[in-house]
């Protein structure tokens, strides 16, 4: 974190002028001073340093230079947007691909699952933006059964403005998870299905089938249990991922989230956004491996009968 605070930090100071994206041409020596005191940018740099990670902590990223507002109010206000789309499409993901995977583990050798194989090679190469033309282009040019751009309506709840409460909210939530979801999705089923396929030829599910436990047992108490122990490792890395490069799906589907706020703020090289954006997606990957490797403890017993040992 203070290396991304130190890189965001550096925006400020090597890309471009920050008083002359507040202020116009027109506007006098003693007045850009004036500003340039306001903002600390005359101070050493090791003390703008401090008072930068000191404001971060605080969560006050500055004003925005083209919407002249606080830059923690605009987050706050893109973020429900951005945090509902990760939340449907790692869901998505997350049951589809186990689902699929462990069919296609334990049937490898049938039709079906060389299909869902070749389906999954294809959304793992195709770019998310062409994935999203496309399903616009079915489901809302052709069938017109579903909204091709916005959030829909929405409910306020307090801070929260959600999406989930409404019937336009969740049709239009629908394009834009399956696109996001998609490559995630194709990671799990090849993850789940090598892992199935190799814990399936160890020897104790061998010895498990001599003493005649039941099949389904096997599959999904022994085998399925000990392989999602990788999974949850992709998965806490690629919910990280759909929080960073959600920014193609929320361009394609003009959904307002923080994606295209980080977009325009590049347009508009507004760096208080774009530093603010770098250090939450920093932060966000951080505590999700905090929660993945804590995770670890409750899933494999491994590692709570080593640190008994211990």
């Amino acid at each position: 974190m203070i290396i991304v605070a130190f890189v965001s930090f550096s925006l400020f100071n090597f890309v471009g002028d920050p008083v002359n994206n507040m202020v116009g041409q027109e506007a006098s020596d003693e007045r850009r001073e004036e500003i340039r005191d306001k903002l600390g940018i005359n101070d050493p740099i090791y003390i703008q340093f401090f008072n930068f990670v000191g404001n971060s902590v605080q969560g006050n990223f500055g004003i925005s230079y083209q919407l002249k507002r606080p830059v923690s109010v605009l987050i706050a206000e893109r973020m429900p947007a951005t945090l509902e789309l990760v939340f449907v499409s790692a869901l998505l993901a997350i049951i589809s691909g186990v689902i699929l995977g462990v069919y296609t583990g334990i049937n490898r050798d049938t039709f079906l699952s060389n299909v869902i194989l070749v389906i999954s090679l294809a959304g793992v190469s195709l770019p998310t933006f062409i994935i999203g033309i496309m399903l616009i282009y079915l489901f809302s040019v052709i069938l017109g059964v579903l909204p091709s751009f916005g959030r829909g309506e929405v409910t306020d709840i307090g801070f929260w403005s959600t999406g989930f409460l409404t019937m336009s909210g969740l049709k239009a939530l629908i394009l834009p998870s399956v696109t996001l979801s998609l490559f995630q999705m194709t990671y799990v089923i090849r993850l789940v299905r090598a892992e199935m396929m190799e814990i399936l030829q160890t020897d104790y599910i061998k010895f498990a089938k001599a003493r005649g436990i039941k099949k389904k047992i096997i599959n999904y108490k022994h085998a399925l249990k000990n392989g999602l122990i990788p999974v949850i490792t992709i998965t806490g890395i690629n919910i990280g991922t759909l929080i960073a490069f959600s920014i193609i799906t929320e361009t394609v589907f003009q959904w307002p989230g923080m994606g295209s706020l980080f977009i325009n703020a590049v347009y508009f090289v507004d760096i208080p956004i774009m530093s603010a954006y770098m250090i939450m997606v920093a932060f966000i990957f951080v505590m999700i491996n905090f929660i993945v490797d804590i995770t670890y403890y409750f899933i494999d017993p491994r590692i709570r009968i080593k640190e008994e040992n211990s």
